[in-house]
C-alpha cells in the first residue's frame, strides 16, 4: 500500500511539474510572437488601453 500512495504522488508531482511547463511555455512563445511582431513593424512598444481612465500606456515588460 505505501508503494502505491508514493506511485500516486509521484505521477502527481510529475503532472504538476508538466502542466507548469507547458503554461510558461505558452508564456514565452506569446512574448516572443509579440516582440517578433514589434520587430516587423518597428514599433518601439505596444500600447494597451485602461479599461477605467481610457487613456493608452506602454504595455510593462514583465
Amino acid at each position: 500500500m505505501p508503494q502505491l500512495l508514493f506511485l500516486v504522488l509521484l505521477l502527481g508531482g510529475a503532472w504538476l511539474l508538466y502542466r507548469r511547463f507547458v503554461s510558461d511555455a505558452e508564456k514565452l512563445a506569446a512574448k516572443s510572437r509579440a516582440a517578433e511582431k514589434e520587430r516587423e513593424t518597428g514599433a518601439i512598444g505596444t500600447l494597451v488601453k485602461d479599461p477605467e481612465t481610457g487613456e493608452y500606456r506602454l504595455r510593462d515588460k514583465e
